[in-house]
């Protein structure tokens, strides 16, 4: 969590992941954590570069390979004053 922001907005999203299963095999799991980059800069208004994934993100979308990300995940993300989105993985499933 940054240190010296507030946080702006707090939200918890469902995001879809079946766009990831017109990719070849071997790419699914490394398209899918740019669909949640992706997701997340237009639903919270910010940039790309500055979208924080905690890593409990990526172990889930790569658990079962990189040809088998799930088809959805849930996902807490917050907006700071300063513009940077931090995410994590909301649930434990």
């Amino acid at each position: 969590m940054a240190k010296d922001t507030k946080v702006e907005e707090e939200r918890i999203y469902t995001i879809p992941l079946r766009v990831v299963k017109r990719s070849p095999r071997w790419r699914r799991s490394k398209r899918a954590i740019s669909a949640i980059r992706i997701y997340l800069a237009r639903h919270l208004s910010a940039e790309q570069d500055k979208i924080k994934l905690d890593p409990s993100i990526n172990e889930r979308v790569w658990e079962n390979g990189s040809g088998n990300p799930p088809n959805k995940i849930i996902v807490r993300a917050m907006k700071f004053e300063d513009g940077v989105v931090e995410a994590e993985l909301a649930t434990e499933s």
